[in-house]
């Protein structure tokens, strides 16, 4: 196993090396004017000057190898617009703890509400609880995210008698946007954990335990369910992550002030080392929520094999 994680972790970071620095050359190439502030009232020399001092004068084998550096220190560089002179690390840790409240409670909701929907679904198979669910998910993966936002938005506060914006101190404000984060995961885990509970329930295993007699609901819990949750718990890290790190649409739609709804206010005001600070996080965030998405599922399937062809996706 400690070769497995070893090969899985060395794999993970020469992955994560490869796609910060696209993502740093990329951004690299964004206008100069995201790295000023008022860059309309400042001359040629002083705007030559500034971007020496930064370093963007500098070759771009040069620039990305300083990057790293100041990365390995923890250091994303400085906000120059949304926050002038302040270092993005110290702006997101103010952002960062937003997101990861709201993303947890969603997340909870999520797999608190998704996996008995898909446990009940496998159930009662072809029954109305199935079809009942099975509408559901239809209606959440084939209309537009951003139109049962709204609609959860406007009568949900009507409803609960709260504001259109987000207030932490009061717990009703969380409410509806914790609930518009969750349905998509909810809709997500209930139509795997049935589908990997239905093709389980016609293995060879399931038709012997039935011949000794064994309860259907210690089948379908102990066994059946068991068996099934493994290929999806390989998703939950990086949906996990991907949760906590904020949504873009619905924090800015409640004006929260999280990581979701700073990667807009910083892509509308152009400050591009913002934006490279963002976008290299959820780039980490990725590639690190694969990486524990596999460990998490050879550790809960003894089955896997660890060998050379073990974790392969």
């Amino acid at each position: 196993m400690a070769k497995y994680l070893i090969k899985r972790i060395a794999r993970s970071v020469l992955t994560l090396a490869i796609i910060l620095t696209i993502v740093f050359i990329l951004l690299r190439q964004m206008p100069i004017e995201g790295y000023f502030q008022n860059f309309d009232k400042l001359t040629e020399v002083q705007i030559q000057v500034g971007l020496e001092e930064m370093g963007l004068t500098d070759p771009m084998p040069v620039q990305v190898f300083n990057f790293f550096k100041n990365l390995l220190k923890g250091d994303l560089g400085v906000s120059r617009i949304y926050r002038a002179n302040v270092p993005v690390t110290e702006v997101l840790k103010d952002k960062i703890p937003v997101s990861i409240k709201l993303g947890s409670a969603a997340m909870a909701v999520s797999l608190l509400l998704g996996l008995p929907m898909g446990i009940l679904m496998a159930n009662f198979k072809g029954k109305f609880f199935d079809k009942m669910g099975t509408v559901f998910i239809i209606f959440i993966q084939a209309v537009p995210a951003a139109v049962y936002y709204l609609f959860i938005q406007l009568y949900g506060t009507k409803l609960l008698g709260t504001s259109l914006l987000f207030n932490q101190n009061d717990f009703k404000a969380w409410i509806l946007p914790v609930l518009s984060m969750s349905l998509g995961n909810i809709a997500y885990y209930g139509m795997w954990i049935r589908r990997y509970m239905v093709d389980e329930s016609t293995k060879d295993y399931v038709r012997l335990a039935q011949a000794k007699g064994l309860p259907k609901r210690k089948i379908m819990f102990r066994h059946v369910f068991r068996n099934a949750f493994v290929p999806l718990a390989q998703y939950i890290p990086t949906a996990f992550l991907n949760t906590v790190i904020g949504s873009i649409y619905i924090e800015s739609l409640y004006s929260i002030p999280g990581m979701g709804g700073l990667l807009v206010q910083v892509i509308q005001k152009s400050d591009n080392t913002m934006v490279q600070g963002i976008v290299l996080l959820y780039a980490c965030v990725g590639v690190i929520g694969l990486l524990l998405g596999d460990i998490l599922m050879v550790v809960l399937d003894p089955r896997i094999s660890f060998g050379k062809k073990a974790g392969g996706r």
